[in-house]
């Protein structure tokens, strides 16, 4: 491409399509300098047998902006003692310490697993200026705290009464269900019963017969009373697995949801799928209405950073995370901190920065002490 600026007035949109968020970054700079956004970005993925061979390519949006004035330079401060001419100080840049190179914060970030729509994101973002300018483990942490206010601000967090759990078989909907019912009782203090139907599908308990035994939530078999029985109590539906292959199978329980006036549907996710698998199981979720996301089997899943894009672009709002089969406990019930910690570790800040004042500490006293 040309690498001369368009001579556009500000407003004027361009539309490319690259392979890293990094290429799609110099594009815009190129063609609409540095007063530029990002409007929109999207997956393209090739048809046919080019889909086995090559990457999915982005398609970007981006729009030139008014150009603001920059503010007024600040007066130069005065030089620091420690570099005035003479100052013992003055000669520690000759004490050159071998270390390996560090990798930058983007490279970080793409071996967590961190999508090439994700990191343009951040690119955009107007915070990613002040997060390279941090030291590494710093800007670690502010990237996930960033991340986790974006999350938070897209969805509003509202308390389940009557829902439906949702998944194909074999991704832990039902101990996803078990996990849930001891949150509610042990933590929570709420009770309500359970729904399980059929329809025209076998649909296996499993343990959740016995689990709402032991905690005292009765258990029914539609057709049964699908409202609450208790004020402020709970309604939860343990559902026949729906299929991926065969939509039109689906149509029972998208009946059952619609009669039953069941808002509230949670899609449960085996988080060790394979991304064109997972993809295809919450396109199938969405077309049923679910409202809610769980993730299963985080503890068979090398890479959390995939998830990403799940929790901040989705249209599902997150509900947990489970990390083992154990019916109470394994749970991660706030999932895009639990992300931020797997994908970002990062020492605590005080502490870091603390040893950081120890060590510049011991370096002058030595020189001085030479000196």
């Amino acid at each position: 491409m040309n690498s001369a600026l368009l001579p556009a007035q500000p407003g004027t949109c361009i539309k490319f399509t690259v392979s890293s968020a990094e290429q799609a970054a110099q594009v815009i700079r190129e063609k609409l300098g540095e007063n530029a956004r990002v409007l929109s970005v999207r997956n393209i993925q090739q048809s046919g047998l080019f889909n086995l061979f090559s990457a999915p390519k982005l398609e970007v949006i981006a729009q030139l902006t008014a150009v603001e004035e920059p503010p007024a330079a600040p007066a130069p401060a005065p030089k620091p003692r420690a570099l005035l001419a003479g100052s013992a100080v003055a000669a520690r840049p000759t004490l050159a310490r071998f270390q390996a190179p560090q990798m930058t914060l983007t490279e970080l970030l793409r071996r967590a697993g961190f999508s090439e729509k994700l990191l343009l994101r951040l690119f955009e973002s107007p915070a990613w200026l002040s997060l390279n300018e941090l030291p590494l483990h710093r800007a670690l942490v502010e990237t996930g705290r960033h991340l986790c206010e974006l999350g938070e601000a897209h969805f509003e967090r509202t308390p389940l009464t009557r829902a439906a759990f949702l998944g194909t078989a074999g991704v832990g909907r039902t101990t996803a269900l078990c996990k849930w019912l001891a949150t509610e009782v042990f933590q929570r203090a709420r009770m309500g019963h359970v729904i399980t139907a059929e329809f025209d599908r076998p649909n296996s308990t499993g343990p959740l017969s016995v689990f709402c035994e032991a905690l005292g939530v009765p258990l029914a078999h539609y057709p049964a009373s699908t409202q609450p029985a208790t004020p402020a109590g709970f309604v939860y539906f343990d559902l026949p697995g729906i299929s991926l292959r065969r939509p039109a199978d689906n149509t029972t329980i998208a009946d059952f949801l619609e009669r039953e006036q069941i808002e509230q549907r949670v899609l449960v996710l085996n988080a060790a799928y394979e991304p064109g698998a997972l993809r295809t199981a919450y396109a199938a979720g969405r077309d049923l209405g679910a409202t809610h996301v769980v993730f299963t089997h985080l503890d068979e899943v090398a890479q959390w950073g995939r998830l990403w894009d799940y929790l901040l672009d989705g249209e599902l709002q997150p509900l947990f995370l489970t990390t083992g089969p154990s019916l109470t406990g394994d749970c991660e019930e706030q999932p895009l901190s639990a992300i931020a910690r797997r994908t970002l570790p990062a020492m605590q800040p005080g502490e870091d920065l603390a040893g950081a004042e120890e060590e510049e500490t011991a370096e002058t006293a030595t020189l001085n002490t030479a000196a």
